[in-house]
């Protein structure tokens, strides 16, 4: 289960690089796809910062296995919890908002498939007896 566990932290990982790479060379096309309207520099610096430094970040994150599997069960972890708010704060918009495109849809659906996969993963990574924390 560790390899599969670490292959779906590297899909994740490289997935949230790509996006960010994406929102910081295209903002126009990116920020479109998600109804953002970006006004000014401030706006085009805020897109750039969060969808693009963090989306960056989250990506860097999900990759630590790479270092070492001592660091799966934590990137797990922090996939879990992040997809968690991601999951919950999505739905909370999509009961008080309307006129809500496709494409937030399907980052819904995204959204919804890491976050629950990522639990199955991490619990069951949690019930291994060859997993060791330490190692």
């Amino acid at each position: 289960m560790p390899r599969l566990s670490s292959l779906f932290c590297y899909v994740v990982g490289l997935m949230y690089l790509a996006l960010g790479v994406w929102c910081a060379v295209s903002p126009e096309k990116t920020s479109e796809v998600v109804g953002f309207e970006l006004i000014g520099g401030a706006g085009m610096s805020e897109f750039l910062t969060v969808y693009g430094g963090l989306e960056i970040g989250m990506g860097m994150t999900f990759l630590l296995p790479l270092f070492g599997e001592r660091f799966l069960a934590y990137t797990l972890l922090v996939c879990v919890l992040l997809h968690a708010n991601l999951v919950i704060f999505r739905t909370l918009s999509f009961v008080f908002y309307s006129d809500i495109g496709s494409g937030t849809y399907k980052l819904a659906i995204g959204e919804w498939s890491i976050f629950l996969l990522g639990i199955i993963l991490y619990r069951t990574l949690q019930k291994s007896s060859t997993f060791n924390t330490n190692s």
